[in-house]
């Protein structure tokens, strides 16, 4: 009755009721605002409720993190901007959906999923703790290695053309990630003896150039023909839209839950397999998956919502960071004399069921906030195209200067933005180059890990990879999606749907 008691604290207690509300108000706000990340929000609040009560801190953090990671899909839709990484994969689909006129109905199909993936991720966090803790804690360097290659492969979801073009588009991108210090040995790399370079590249600096000001070149080369979105359509998707995808949804909320339990992944790894699994299990979509698919904007936004709950398991149960954001709440915990880990449910198990008792909350504030923000946020779209670049202009400069108070981030951001410009121009596909700066340092420190492991020995290591289901498995995954990208897969796709349509004529 103690569990279930506190479970409901954030409903019963007003304090902790207008905290997390506050909190899912603002978190959208500051997701949508490019460059202002979830992070950077939670590290600010950090530092001024160090003196609160831990679980008002607690109630109010956790507000944030929902609504901010649902937010990046305002900018996603409206500006093909990504608000945050997490919302990278809902550019693809969701921007088409704004030239369509589709921009209130992109927002409302983004919210009510991202509240279902929230629940549900909200749900395995209460009651299936232990079983994907187990999971996540089971994964070896060679798995992450696995995973990103896995990862990697998406190249040939988000490429429109040639796999070809995508997977050097996707090398080049592992290279800008692999920039700055050496995760293990500390050594420089492509740093051509720059002191700056040894930071690395910021990958939010990297987005807002290569969506936000390279947008922004793109309709200056046709400035004759700005385009003025004047329809903005219907904000609520239908009952019947909502229970078609439904099954899609539920799909995706689940790899969002599982992707987010994994230390150090993410959310913007979870929005990208969601809306890779989306683009190979639709058969029918509502139309062509890059030209404003419904499916391409479920896929995403339910799993990096659900990834929020998947990414308090291991922090809460192993004291592992799912993220960059569980890792500043750990030091909200340890800030206030806790200990996340497996101490944490038998020395204090009511802050892991306040926490999940204001994920709950936090997503029923999140339909909301969300559906009545549509009515503010679908201005934007109608205001010409000549006088909302200049906007985009400032918010990319703003954005890229606020997240390490650095001038140099501007230029960085103006070099991507030249870069995305031009390869839009020669039509040649963004998403992989992002998703290799994304995971080309996972790949790098995982692989080199479970070299270490093995002691350097790739017959150890092939041996364990047979050995270990978890490798197992992926690997099975990897060469399947590797064949999957080959003209021989598709002709024998082909060819046995066209038999089977055969014999079932017949």
């Amino acid at each position: 009755m103690d569990n279930l008691a506190n479970f409901l604290m954030p409903v019963t207690n007003l304090n902790l009721l207008l905290l997390v509300a506050i909190g899912v108000f603002a978190g959208i706000y500051v997701g949508a605002i490019p460059g202002l990340s979830v992070a950077m929000a939670t590290a600010l609040l950090l530092s001024l409720t160090y003196t609160w009560d831990t679980l008002d801190a607690l109630a109010l953090i956790v507000g944030v993190y929902v609504g901010g990671v649902y937010g990046g899909a305002r900018a996603a839709v409206l500006l093909n901007i990504p608000g945050a990484p997490a919302a990278i994969a809902t550019t693809f689909d969701g921007y088409p959906m704004a030239l369509r006129g589709e921009a209130g109905l992109a927002i409302g199909l983004a919210t009510v999923v991202s509240v279902i993936g929230g629940l549900i991720g909200a749900f395995f966090l209460t009651f299936a703790t232990p079983l994907i803790s187990k999971i996540a804690v089971d994964f070896s360097h060679i798995d992450f290695f696995l995973l990103a290659m896995l990862g990697l492969m998406l190249v040939g979801t988000l490429s429109k053309g040639s796999f070809l073009k995508a997977v050097i588009v996707a090398f080049l991108g592992i290279n800008f990630g692999l920039v700055g210090l050496d995760g293990i040995t500390g050594a420089h790399r492509f740093t051509f003896g720059s002191l700056e370079l040894m930071k690395g590249i910021n990958i939010i600096v990297a987005i807002l150039g290569l969506f936000g000001f390279a947008e922004v070149l793109v309709q200056l080369s046709q400035s004759k023909h700005f385009k003025v979105i004047k329809q903005v359509g219907k904000l609520l998707p239908s009952m019947k839209q909502i229970i078609r995808l439904l099954p899609l949804t539920m799909r995706t909320s689940m790899i969002g839950v599982i992707v987010g339990a994994l230390p150090g992944v993410g959310g913007e790894i979870a929005a990208l397999l969601g809306y890779d699994h989306a683009k190979r299990t639709t058969k029918k979509p509502s139309r062509p998956f890059g030209e404003g698919a419904y499916e391409g904007v479920v896929g995403p936004e339910s799993a990096n919502n659900a990834a929020v709950g998947g990414a308090l398991i291991p922090m809460l149960t192993l004291g592992i960071p799912g993220d960059a954001v569980t890792a500043i709440i750990i030091g909200a915990f340890v800030i206030h004399g806790l200990n996340p880990g497996p101490t944490l449910m038998i020395q204090s198990p009511e802050y892991f069921y306040v926490i999940a008792g204001s994920l709950f909350l936090a997503n029923i504030f999140l339909l909301g906030f969300g559906l009545i923000g549509i009515g503010i946020f679908k201005r934007i779209v109608m205001v010409s195209k000549g006088f909302i670049l200049p906007v985009i202009t400032v918010l990319t400069i703003i954005g890229a200067y606020t997240i390490n108070n650095n001038v140099d981030d501007i230029f960085w951001m103006l070099g991507f933005g030249v870069l995305g410009y031009l390869l839009r121009v020669f039509n040649i596909p963004v998403g992989p180059l992002v998703l290799g700066i994304v995971l080309g340092p996972l790949v790098d420190k995982s692989f080199r890990g479970a070299m270490i492991a093995a002691n350097n020995d790739v017959p150890t290591l092939l041996l364990e990879i047979l050995t270990q289901p978890i490798s197992l498995i992926l690997t099975i995954f990897l060469i399947v999606s590797i064949l999957s990208n080959t003209n021989l897969y598709r002709n024998t796709k082909a060819r046995i749907a066209a038999a089977l349509k055969g014999g079932k004529s017949g």
